[in-house]
């Protein structure tokens, strides 16, 4: 893979190469799919989606979109640090074809803030609760009727799957979505694969799942034109990752790290003192003492050590990355940056307390089941008047049900597999409150 390819300013639907040099730099590409981004509407829902504790009612606890803008701000610093070293080490990109450093920090932060926009509500539960209403649930009477791959997609829906499908997909008098530049959608793509074959690898890129089987024809133009490595054989859709995925990764990995980290503490879940001992120890070599010291307020003590740490993080991912750029290129560099961070061992350990605090904490457990439930029973809902739609044997119930669906979840003239996708991508755009008002209107406890 090269770096001319991979910093590609195409959008779907362009005839003509867009060339760096021609770019007006008040207004430039790369900063555009940042803005089309943070003004779409599936960013906004993000505001009431879980990060960590669901439908939580206390205001510092951050949301999915407080975490995406705060991964992109890490995001940003991260690709024009690492921009700044490739552009020494490949010149002519400057020279040539006029690229800058903050064009890869624009790409970076863009891609960052897109990165969760396909989740469901209700955390990674709600993914699973997707998935296994067709697995387990009312839903296993549609696999019949899907081919395996079409099958795979649902029972294993992913959120990075949808979000590249809410980024790029063509609706009525809208081509190609956002519209966003193919280096920005490819930094995007964590998964640049199929739903199957599910390969039995520890390679990061096959670890889940990027595009849905109605994307597979748009994703390898994509891929083509950043010119990136195939992976798959014969009809098996996968490739490399694109280089500035793992920047986008790590900017994630390490705000998850150290902010749902602090929301834990913020919590009460984790002791002050048990939590700043494990941050200490992460941030040990660059902390000021005196000042750490002087410091009087356990929330300012607490929001020095975090700005150490991820300042610490950052500049231990750009050394991984610049000294395995070339591998990287090759498409031979198979795990995470964090995962080859010198910093490991105090990573794990933050991880493992908040999992044990946070992430399995009785008040999260609570409201993962209760999600569980309304999720399925939306989802119930609405592929049987669909479906039956479809038939022509839907209740009076069904198409009134039909009617409060926005009316690009309405359509019933494809075929099942259209149908159901979309069905549960109409479920993973609601928020958590949403979702909670929906259960109640049609469970009939609210008028």
């Amino acid at each position: 893979m090269n770096w001319e390819q991979l910093l590609s300013l195409k959008r779907f639907g362009d005839t003509h190469k867009r060339i760096r040099k021609e770019q007006d730099e008040t207004r430039l590409g790369f900063e555009v799919d940042y803005d089309r981004v943070i003004f779409s509407a599936a960013f906004r829902s993000l505001q009431d989606k879980t990060q960590v504790i669901p439908l939580s009612k206390t205001d510092f606890v951050h949301t999915r979109l407080t975490h995406s803008l705060e991964v992109s701000v890490v995001g940003r610093s991260l690709g024009r640090i690492a921009g700044k070293k490739i552009l020494e080490r490949h010149p002519y990109l400057s020279e040539v074809h006029g690229y800058r450093f903050n064009d890869f920090g624009a790409i970076v932060a863009a891609a960052a803030l897109a990165h969760d926009i396909g989740n469901p509500p209700f955390g990674h539960s709600g993914e699973k609760a997707i998935g296994e209403y067709f697995k387990t649930g009312k839903g296993q009477q549609f696999k019949e009727v899907l081919t395996q791959k079409e099958y795979q997609d649902i029972i294993d829906f992913e959120g990075n799957a949808n979000g590249y499908k809410l980024l790029t997909e063509t609706r009525k008098g809208v081509e190609g979505g956002l519209r966003l530049s193919y280096a920005t959608l490819g930094a995007f793509m964590k998964y640049p694969k199929e739903s199957l074959p599910k390969r039995p690898t520890r390679h990061i890129a096959d670890k889940k799942f990027g595009f849905f089987q109605q994307d597979v024809v748009s994703f390898k133009e994509l891929a083509l034109e950043l010119g990136l490595e195939s992976r798959g054989k014969g009809e098996d859709v996968g490739f490399c990752r694109h280089p500035l995925t793992f920047l986008v990764e790590a900017a994630d990995d390490i705000c998850y790290t150290i902010i749902d980290f602090e929301d834990g503490i913020n919590l009460g879940l984790i002791s002050e003192d048990y939590a700043l001992e494990y941050l200490i120890k992460l941030v040990k070599d660059s902390i000021n003492i005196k000042k750490y010291n002087e410091l009087v307020y356990m929330e300012d003590r607490l929001s020095y050590l975090r700005a150490l740490a991820i300042n610490t993080l950052i500049s231990d991912a750009i050394a991984i990355f610049i000294e395995n750029e070339e591998a990287i290129l090759k498409g031979e560099f198979s795990v995470s940056l964090m995962e080859k961070s010198k910093f490991k061992a105090q990573i794990e350990d933050i991880l493992k307390l908040s999992v044990q605090k946070i992430y399995q904490s009785q008040e999260v457990i609570e409201k993962e089941i209760a999600g569980y439930k309304i999720i399925s029973d939306i989802l119930d809902v609405y592929t049987t008047a669909l479906i039956r739609e479809k038939e022509g044997n839907s209740s009076n119930y069904d198409r009134l049900m039909i009617s409060t669906l926005p009316e690009s979840y309405r359509e019933t003239t494809d075929s099942i597999y259209p149908i159901l996708l979309n069905t549960c991508c109409y479920v993973a755009s609601l928020s958590d409150s949403a979702a909670v008002h929906i259960h109640n209107k049609i469970m009939g406890r609210q008028l």
